[in-house]
């Protein structure tokens, strides 16, 4: 269940980023900061839509693994369907590609930050506030799924 749930969160989390940053607050595309692709032109805006996309992309990929791990799992394991720890690593899962995503795209490579407009502490403090999210979920869902209990489903085999 760990890597269905940390995948399960991996790609939530980067649809919950390219939904709300990307398309719905229109704060950031994928590749905006990176010189050549300015969302204000056409082709910028082209180039950036195709990542938003292979992005959208990777995130599906994700969440398509994580279900399929997660059928798997619940067909041969002899522990049943743990709601709580499940909840806390697709957390953890979330918190994860907040952190990767935030240290690479953000900060190592530059090719977007969270929010473009404003000077550049505001930038900074919301890549800034980017990663203490992804870290705080990270932490949290690691808490809940610790603490969650595994108890053998009945009628299934415990060997």
């Amino acid at each position: 269940m760990l890597a269905a749930g940390l995948l399960l969160g991996i790609g939530l989390g980067g649809f919950v980023d390219g939904i709300v940053l990307h398309q719905v607050l229109q704060w950031h595309h994928m590749l905006t900061s990176e010189g050549s692709h300015p969302a204000t032109t056409v082709a910028g805006l082209e180039a950036n839509t195709l990542g938003d996309g292979l992005f959208h992309a990777f995130a599906w990929l994700a969440v398509c693994v994580g279900l399929w791990l997660l059928w798997r799992e619940s067909r041969t394991a002899p522990f049943g369907f743990q709601g709580r720890r499940l909840i806390g690593l697709m957390l953890a899962g979330w918190g994860l590609f907040n952190l990767a995503e935030g240290l690479v795209d953000h900060h190592l490579l530059g090719i977007h930050h969270v929010k473009l407009d404003g000077d550049g502490d505001a930038i900074v403090a919301l890549d800034v506030a980017f990663l203490a999210a992804g870290a705080f979920l990270l932490v949290v869902g690691s808490a809940i799924a610790r603490s969650s209990g595994v108890y053998p489903v009945q009628g299934r085999a415990t060997e």
